[in-house]
């Protein structure tokens, strides 16, 4: 269920579960944390492009949005405000993205120019699929943080999410023709750069993910043992979320939506998960009026 769309039918269970947690009922918590969380986490991931970072995003977002459950007026939807929040706490966090990639379009074409590409067999191609696969997300993921950190969220919520025009303006507080104003310059930005750069767009470029490979394990940027995108246990926005944004778009920009779109899902986590670990602390389930 994708709560970035118009109609999200689990807004009444939300609701229910809200009462029952300000009536003090710890379970209700829990249930409503475990629904809001992948959502929330794979949101963090894409915004950052690493793990850490996610998980730092997600428990303190999470925290924040029960913290304020109680002022919850019920004037839309509970993800759209649950997610307002999610979106003013990541534009407002502080703290940069580590990565491996560049900070700039202009520095990672650099840097994809400079990596030698090295033709491999087709047999070895097979052999290392999955090394191919996880450079390709690799590379998809330091697209994204070339955006601006606005231009991210616009773009991973409207394009990678699918949220029709009127849940993404709500989400970012602003009018729906702003809205379609910035994920448009974002689309564009990165269409720019994967036209001229990206093989899988433009069979004209000579960049491939196949011929990165070798350099990119040589190099320790990807490890066959510790994958980080590409992991068996992982699905796909597409798959899990089913975007079908109101917008319509060239061919080549619904190729670039679509790699991007096949990026990795995180769908499993622990069922005791870091934020139900902090609502057993005494002080929290006081504050919260747990019992």
């Amino acid at each position: 269920m994708n709560p970035f769309k118009n109609k999200y039918r689990s807004d009444e269970t939300d609701q229910e579960l809200i009462r029952q947690i300000l009536d003090g009922k710890k379970s209700a918590m829990t249930i409503l944390v475990e629904r809001h969380q992948p959502i929330i986490y794979n949101f963090a991931w894409k915004l950052t492009g690493n793990i850490p970072d996610a998980e730092d995003l997600t428990q303190e977002t999470l925290l924040k949005i029960i913290s304020n459950l109680s002022t919850f007026k019920q004037e839309s939807s509970f993800a759209t405000w649950a997610y307002r929040i999610a979106k003013n706490h990541f534009l407002n966090n502080q703290k940069k993205a580590s990565t491996i990639f560049a900070s700039s379009f202009e520095d990672l074409g650099n840097r994809l120019d400079a990596a030698p590409s090295l033709a491999i067999t087709s047999e070895e191609q097979e052999q290392k699929r999955e090394e191919i696969r996880e450079v390709r997300l690799q590379c998809l993921s330091g697209m994204l943080l070339c955006l601006t950190k606005e231009q991210r969220m616009v773009y991973i919520i409207g394009e990678i999410f699918g949220a029709d025009h009127t849940v993404g303006s709500e989400i970012m507080e602003i009018s729906k023709d702003n809205y379609r104003m910035k994920l448009s310059k974002a689309r564009k930005d990165l269409y720019s750069f994967m036209q001229n750069k990206c093989g899988l767009v433009n069979k004209a470029n000579p960049c491939r993910c196949h011929k990165k490979v070798t350099f990119a394990t040589e190099n320790g940027m990807v490890d066959a043992k510790n994958l980080l995108f590409n992991r068996k246990e992982y699905s796909t926005f597409k798959a899990q979320l089913q975007p079908d944004a109101d917008f319509l778009v060239e061919d080549s920009e619904l190729k670039i939506a679509a790699l991007h779109q096949d990026h990795s899902f995180k769908t499993a986590f622990e069922k005791k998960n870091f934020l139900v670990k902090i609502l057993e602390d005494a002080n929290w389930q006081s504050r919260l009026n747990l019992n």
